[in-house]
């Protein structure tokens, strides 16, 4: 499995979106394809756990389902740190357009002052 232990999991909750790399067999060839979306929901606890991933693609919803702990995940990076206040944001289903818009969490560097 790729993830030795929890520290080599980035932490991320729901709104924030990610990308995922994942290993893809097709017969004897492997290649490594990326998924990039907003979290809705993370299930589960311990080595079961799992989260949803939401993007859009060429206007259509696509949704997919990813073990955490799965050997097919390469790596996972954490995009951009979403605001929401609920831990499973199935409402952005129905949104479209700039409603479906997530608002990001800004980071200050205390260098500014």
């Amino acid at each position: 499995m790729w993830p030795k232990t929890d520290a080599d999991v980035p932490s991320f909750k729901a709104g924030d979106t990610i990308t995922v790399s994942y290993k893809i067999v097709e017969g004897n060839k492997e290649r490594v394809q990326s998924f990039r979306g907003v979290v809705i929901q993370i299930k589960g606890q311990g080595k079961t756990k799992m989260f949803t991933i939401r993007k859009i693609s060429n206007g259509v919803g696509v949704e997919r389902i990813f073990p955490l702990y799965s050997p097919h995940i390469e790596k996972i990076e954490v995009n951009k740190i979403g605001v929401v206040r609920r831990a499973r944001i199935y409402y952005l289903r129905d949104l479209t357009g700039k409603k479906a818009r997530i608002k990001e969490k800004r980071m200050t560097s205390s260098s500014e002052k």
